[in-house]
């Protein structure tokens, strides 16, 4: 650990939380308003009439939404059953494919690291994987890959962490690069035993090394530092911790973060005595939903490939809770330790190069984070990601709130319920915060 670092970890450290709403960002007097306000009453009244409008026959088969306030278990709308077909209702631990959800605890691990001196955030990734040092980069984004040029920079773990590396994405990439992307098996994600048109074609490399390996082969389709172009930079992450911890990914993430937080059920594979409790994943047709990862079947029963750190994790409504409330509360849960203050002040703020726009999102410009959009403007304060089967957490900073919302369809976009949903939250949040 550098001098630096260690001093503003000792100074962050030795601040003693006075409580756990001075911990979110909450001034004293405020908590028990905000506790009354919220006794004897339905948190989230337009929520649960939008999850209850969503759910049924040529809707979804079932979803749930949380809000958690500050120290507090959060409250749960549970609304239908896992799937069309079982009689299973849904329940706080119900297992969800959680997809790019999946990034933000990724990017938080690199920042435990960071944190204890092991990393560095503008570190050159070429020291930790040499075969980075001399990169290629696309003269035309999805161009031809015989146009290319030198990097006029090294990656660094900021790019990784922001999707500023330059590196692409086999769901996102067209042209010649993504067919050599598949032909390398760089496809860091799985979504079913079917074969699906334009999700992922070719088989996925077989481990995270020579994933790393193969990927570095790969011309970049932008400068390192100069663009977020959303990428398979946490996946890279994942091999990065591994070798600079001494401990394989999936491994270091059980030990570090998610043993300690009692996140039980976050895993990359579901143990099949488990599989009752698994939703089915629909994908969106037409009109309609067509089932294509059963809990029973799923493609999530086998092992994967390896553990992809930016899509790869099995959650619940309860465990993810449990990683935002973390958040929340700046590394502490439970009474205990688990992250470091600095690791996690750090990570949910602004981590882009300078001069570096973040993404847009439903017409909201943000910056970004450790693998989390962070908000601005009326939103500031606001830290966390979605899922690409319909999943979505985010946490107040500001106010130590946390929401989330749990569905399995795919791709989220072919519905109005995210955005009403949002919407919904947002009025439920506003109401309450006017009673205190």
């Amino acid at each position: 650990m550098t001098r630096e670092v260690e001093g503003l970890q000792h100074a962050l450290d030795r601040r003693r939380l006075l409580m756990l709403g001075a911990a979110a960002g909450l001034g004293a007097p405020l908590l028990p308003r905000l506790a009354l306000a919220a006794q004897d009453r339905d948190l989230l009244p337009r929520v649960r009439a939008v999850l209850a409008r969503w759910t049924g026959p040529g809707r979804f088969p079932g979803m749930i939404a949380t809000l958690g306030l500050p120290g507090q278990a959060p409250e749960y709308v549970l609304s239908g059953m896992q799937s069309f077909t079982e009689d299973s209702a849904m329940r706080p631990d119900s297992l969800f494919r959680i997809y790019s959800m999946t990034k933000p605890v990724t990017g938080m691990a690199a920042m435990q690291l960071i944190a204890d001196g092991l990393l560095g955030l503008d570190q050159p990734l070429h020291e930790i994987l040499p075969e980075y040092a001399d990169m290629q980069v696309q003269d035309r984004y999805d161009g031809s890959l015989d146009a290319l040029h030198d990097a006029p920079r090294a990656i660094t773990i900021r790019h990784l962490l922001t999707h500023t590396a330059g590196i692409g994405y086999t769901i996102v990439q067209k042209g010649p690069i993504k067919d050599l992307m598949e032909q390398k098996g760089l496809i860091p994600g799985q979504v079913s035993r079917l074969k699906v048109p334009g999700i992922f074609n070719g088989e996925t490399v077989g481990s995270l090394d020579l994933f790393a390996s193969r990927l570095a082969q790969v011309p970049l389709v932008a400068d390192p530092g100069t663009k977020w172009i959303y990428s398979m930079g946490l996946d890279l992450l994942g091999r990065v911790i591994e070798v600079v911890s001494g401990l394989a990914f999936d491994r270091y993430l059980r030990e570090v973060i998610f043993a300690p937080a009692g996140m039980e059920s976050t895993t990359f594979q579901v143990p099949r005595e488990e599989a009752g409790r698994l939703t089915t994943n629909y994908g969106a047709l037409g009109q309609g939903l067509v089932p294509i990862d059963t809990g029973a079947d799923s493609i999530y029963l086998d092992p994967p490939p390896f553990p992809f750190g930016g899509a790869g994790l099995v959650s619940t409504p309860a465990d993810y809770d449990r990683f935002l409330r973390l958040l929340a509360q700046f590394g502490e849960l439970d009474g205990r330790r688990i992250l470091s203050e600095l690791a996690v002040r750090t990570g949910t703020r602004n981590l882009l190069p300078e001069g570096v726009a973040g993404p847009v999102t439903q017409g909201r410009p943000s910056s970004f984070g450790a693998g989390g959009r962070v908000g601005m403007g009326p939103e500031s304060g606001m830290f966390g990601w979605s899922g690409a089967a319909g999943t979505v957490a985010m946490v107040d900073m500001a106010k130590g709130l946390r929401s989330q919302i749990f569905v399995q369809f795919m791709p989220p976009e072919a519905s109005r319920l995210l955005p009403e949903f949002q919407s919904a939250l947002k009025a439920d949040v506003t109401a309450l915060l006017e009673r205190t």
